[in-house]
């Protein structure tokens, strides 16, 4: 299955949210006042590795099936960490 592509477009979008949600907290400078930024930087850290192994197992063809498992395993993370954030912004703000 070719999950690969849709894995890196949704990493990368993902990717520049993880950025909004940390510029957001820093021009509010609420970022002192929680974690919501470390954990916003590490889903776009997760993000980063899930568009790096999606992005291996585009040029590999699809022969190496651990890229996608990280790829899967990476975006799915990053997902959780991105929504917890979102969570932890919204409970100080």
């Amino acid at each position: 299955m070719h999950r690969h592509p849709h894995v890196l477009n949704a990493s990368c979008n993902l990717l520049a949210v993880s950025f909004v949600v940390i510029g957001a907290l820093k021009l509010s400078r609420s970022n002192a006042q929680s974690y919501a930024d470390e954990v916003a930087w590490s889903s776009a850290g997760l993000f980063l590795v899930s568009v790096v192994s999606s992005y291996w197992a585009i040029r590999n063809n699809d022969t190496n099936r651990l890229n996608n498992l990280i790829a899967d395993a990476s975006f799915f993370a990053g997902v959780l960490f991105l929504s917890l954030s979102v969570v932890i912004a919204a409970t100080i703000l």
